[in-house]
């Protein structure tokens, strides 16, 4: 059984399938249809409904889609709705904040952008336009546009948090404490599992081999939503706390596989364009339930996070029956969706080794949209220079680029040994085709990817020859 509040209403849930949507749930069993259904991909925001949970001494409220969010992932915690928010003739902030700025038309995707916007409210400061658009990044608006959804934005900044949600967070927090740490939902010979130490986690997966792993399912849950698969045994991996770790060592960061990367923010910021490129990684929604273990156990080619971690040389952390082995992740991609994970091994850990004085690092992703959207390609270049100013080393990867993220060995080959200068970077764009193969989709061609990737590089030099110290992520 799960159990879970809903509003101030504890819910137990037993006999429901393993891959039931939070959305689905609350449409079709609980009849709560303020909460839209859009895309069912996690794209759209018109689902956003917030996860309330216990953070120490206080509350986190966290924006998510309903729509990809599993329900065995709100086990523990409070689910705020549309519903909840206004009182017996008298409209929420938000809301009031919403018609006094002329911010909904149809209104579809109304109650999405409220619920974005009351988790903002609930956040730590700041709150101004640019934390405002982050929280609305995930939420598309077609009708309103988005300067009277602002202009609600900039008058709820200005009022001090003090709903009944804030009034009563000691006795939402006590009433948190008090749900049991582990739960099961079933249906038939269908069965999901919520695990809450590595011991545990391991002796599901001794008993169910097969058993899929679910830590954030941002990626996961579209087989539910869009291919309408089932998943008879689903391990759900958030609530073990050893996979939420988040250490920081003289020579190394190491970040638990099941650590949201909102979590991640602060800890990343110390490598050059990683913390920008990863408030462009989806949407905030999608941040607060994405994991970086995840984003690389699914084996996407346009994962953002990959080519970062193959040009930063990161290593993984392997566990399996309580055996730990630690391997590059350069080689770990052995082909498209395929990784050298074995059966029933699963990613504890990231370990991602500080850069050094002598070594310079960037990021590029290049997308249609700024915000919420996909790679066409992604670039991560690392450079290790002699006091000369010669590259001693080069480590060069490359998401969308090819079945995997891929490192460029020529490109590597022909920067080494040479200054990074015009000459250096004509050779490495000459070496990119060697390297790279990438296909014609609908985000981008082939030859529209190689010569980004080409560009890439020129860009890096420009950038870099006028701020030595400065490495931009754009």
């Amino acid at each position: 059984m799960i159990q879970f509040l809903l509003g101030d209403e504890l819910i137990r849930v037993d006999s429901l399938p393993p891959e039931t949507s939070l959305l689905d749930y609350l449409r079709g069993h609980l009849a709560r249809t303020g909460t839209k259904e859009g895309c069912a991909s996690g794209d759209c925001g018109a689902c956003t409904v917030v996860l309330v949970e216990a953070q120490g001494a206080e509350l986190r409220y966290r924006a998510v889609n309903a729509c990809i969010t599993l329900l065995g992932a709100v086990h523990g915690r409070q689910v705020l709705t549309v519903e909840h928010l206004g009182e017996p003739g008298a409209l929420h902030p938000v809301q009031q904040a919403m018609v006094d700025c002329h911010g909904s038309q149809c209104g579809f995707c109304t109650p999405g952008i409220v619920m974005s916007l009351f988790a903002w409210q609930h956040s730590p400061p700041p709150h101004d336009r640019e934390t405002a658009l982050s929280a609305l990044s995930g939420n598309l608006c077609r009708c309103t546009g988005y300067r009277p959804i602002l202009d609600a934005a900039t008058q709820i900044a200005g009022q001090t948090c003090a709903d009944r949600f804030a009034q009563d967070s000691a006795l939402t927090l006590a009433r948190l404490r008090e749900l049991p740490a582990t739960g099961t939902l079933h249906e038939g010979e269908q069965q999901a599992w919520l695990p809450t130490s590595l011991d545990e986690l391991d002796d599901l997966l001794q008993c169910h081999p097969q058993a899929r792993l679910i830590a954030g399912g941002t990626d996961l849950a579209l087989e539910a939503t869009q291919n309408l698969k089932a998943f008879p045994a689903l391990i759900h991996l958030d609530r073990v706390s050893e996979l939420q770790r988040l250490e920081s060592h003289a020579d190394h960061l190491l970040i638990g596989a099941a650590r949201p990367y909102t979590d991640c923010l602060d800890a990343l910021a110390d490598f050059p364009g990683v913390a920008a490129l990863l408030e462009r990684l989806g949407s905030l929604q999608i941040r607060q339930r994405g994991t970086l273990g995840g984003n690389i156990a699914n084996a996407s080619p346009i994962g953002d996070m990959p080519p970062v971690l193959l040009a930063l040389d990161a290593r993984l952390r392997l566990r399996r029956a309580g055996n730990v082995r630690e391997v590059p992740i350069d080689g770990f991609f052995a082909g498209y969706r395929s990784t050298l994970l074995q059966p029933g091994e699963y990613i504890e850990a990231v370990l991602i080794p500080r850069l050094r004085a002598h070594q310079r690092f960037r990021v590029d992703k290049i997308s249609k949209r700024r915000d919420d959207d996909i790679s066409a390609v992604c670039m991560a270049l690392r450079l290790d220079l002699d006091e000369a100013g010669n590259v001693t080393d080069a480590r060069l990867a490359c998401g969308g680029m090819a079945a995997t993220p891929l490192r460029g060995a020529q490109t590597e080959a022909a920067l080494r040994g040479r200054p990074f200068d015009a000459a250096a970077v004509v050779a490495a764009q000459a070496a990119i085709p060697q390297d790279f193969q990438p296909i014609d989709d609908l985000r981008a061609s082939a030859a529209y990817r190689l010569k980004v990737a080409q560009n890439l590089l020129q860009r890096a030099l420009l950038e870099w020859s006028e701020s030595p110290a400065e490495v931009r992520h754009a």
